[in-house]
């Protein structure tokens, strides 16, 4: 945890952004995978960490913004806990670590949200995405839970968000912790990638990595030679020489704090001349991005300059043509570079997902697209100092999404299909950093960048 006065004032500021009534924070819960005593790891709602900073199951909090009081709720720990888990705080020992003095057992939790429910005064909560918390709010507040995303608080998303958004000191350090061990984590990917090695082998190192470190990883490891599938989860197959390798990974601190990188490789060792040309589009649109993002521009802004590189280098070899600007504006790019430029990161590896990404990615100023493509950037508003993101091109050659677009004619002024069709089979490339919005611009996060150029991916494979 971070020092108690730290989660004391984060509560103050959320208090001060709220008018009235009862904001009410659900920790999580153990989530069985087979029965009830063999769980998943346990992982602490980020909301609730971030105010309270308690990662352990079993607990909840009342913040009453009238009266000022905050109270935790849980349960002592029995004696069958202390000879299983070994020896524990009590629940008010427990609550000093967060600066909080008010302690209530579990079940006195629907007792003080049903008193604020007969007053009639308003309960905040944020949208629940576990079942159990769904359940428990339903008890709490007779809202079935197909409608708790409907009637969460939006005065209480807005204040979360405008808190976590921007990172604290303390917040960075977290996360250049989570940088360096993905460092680790990708390096070690580079000098296990050869020819014969089986992508379920290196999928499990690169989690290692993280686990050794006392961490986890961020997400689960997106690792493939498929890589037009932009997130594939499957690492069945052994590597070939002459095929790419997309590695997608990031590390968690024991603090909860993200990092997320890719980077793609080649599996016999050394790019062919055709992987080196799109590697180095994808590689140029990275750091066009880095250099432009600072404060006063929007992400979408940059996001949309990162798509003109990418036109202008496959105008170059032939599969995309026409005017680059009006190519860009129509979005025709989107069938080679389908996803947004990048999220924001922090307690979640795309951070405030759960409260609503046009919440935290958008606001009054900056509206979400609905073209293809555009439509799937996750961050899109105004950049301010604080902000942790991610620049992630990619370009991707998927049959079924060249052949559809082939079909309908679609965009095809400014896309040569049989040129694009000689690239199926390719797979695709994508290439991640994260970075640091500064007063002046933006710097890239952990201490020296993972290994992107050609000349270094490849020496680093062949160490």
């Amino acid at each position: 945890m971070f020092d108690k006065e730290i989660y004391r004032q984060r509560r103050l500021r959320l208090r001060e952004q709220m008018k009235d009534g009862l904001v009410l924070l659900l920790g999580n819960h153990e989530a069985p995978m087979n029965y009830p005593a063999n769980a998943y790891r346990f992982r602490q709602d980020s909301s609730f960490l971030y105010f309270f900073g308690l990662d352990e199951p079993g607990l909840a909090a009342a913040i009453d913004l009238d009266a000022g009081a905050e109270t935790l709720f849980g349960e002592e720990a029995t004696m069958d806990d202390i000879v299983w888990m070994g020896p524990q705080l009590t629940l008010r020992e427990k609550a000093a670590k967060a600066s909080v003095t008010g302690v209530q057992p579990f079940a006195k939790l629907a007792e003080t949200v049903q008193q604020a429910v007969k007053k009639g005064r308003t309960i905040h909560f944020l949208p629940p995405y576990r079942a159990f918390n769904k359940i428990l709010l339903h008890e709490l507040t007779g809202i079935a839970p197909a409608a708790q995303k409907e009637s969460a608080s939006v005065a209480l998303i807005k204040a979360v968000v405008a808190l976590r958004i921007q990172k604290e000191a303390c917040e960075i350090a977290e996360i250049e912790k989570a940088c360096k061990v993905g460092y680790a984590m990708h390096t070690a990917a580079m000098q296990l990638c050869r020819p014969g090695a089986h992508e379920s082998a290196i999928a499990g190192f690169v989690e290692g990595k993280a686990i050794a470190e006392g961490y986890m990883p961020s997400f689960p490891v997106i690792l493939s030679q498929n890589g037009e599938t932009l997130h594939n989860h499957d690492h069945s197959q052994t590597l070939t020489g002459g095929r790419l390798l997309v590695i997608d990974a990031g590390a968690e601190t024991a603090l909860h704090y993200a990092s997320d990188f890719t980077r793609t490789l080649p599996a016999g060792g050394r790019f062919t001349t055709r992987q080196k040309e799109i590697y180095n589009i994808v590689l140029e649109a990275n750091n066009h991005a880095v250099s432009r993002a600072k404060p006063g521009i929007t992400y979408a802004g940059v996001h949309l300059e990162a798509a003109k590189i990418i036109t202008l280098g496959l105008q170059a070899l032939g599969i995309m043509k026409g005017d680059a600007a009006e190519s860009v504006a129509a979005g025709a790019h989107a069938l080679f570079f389908p996803h947004g430029l990048g999220h924001q990161m922090g307690l979640d590896v795309h951070d405030m997902e759960d409260l609503g990404e046009n919440y935290v990615g958008y606001d009054n100023d900056t509206q979400r697209s609905q073209q293809f493509g555009l439509g799937s950037l996750r961050m899109g508003r105004m950049l301010r100092e604080g902000f942790c993101i991610t620049v992630e091109p990619g370009i991707y050659f998927i049959p079924a999404l060249i052949a559809q677009w082939k079909q309908e004619n679609k965009l095809s002024q400014f896309i040569n299909y049989q040129k694009a069709e000689e690239y199926i089979g390719f797979g695709g490339i994508r290439l991640e950093d994260d970075i640091l919005i500064t007063p002046a611009g933006c710097r890239l996060l952990g201490e020296k960048r993972i290994p992107i150029t050609v000349e270094e991916v490849e020496s680093t494979i062949n160490s």
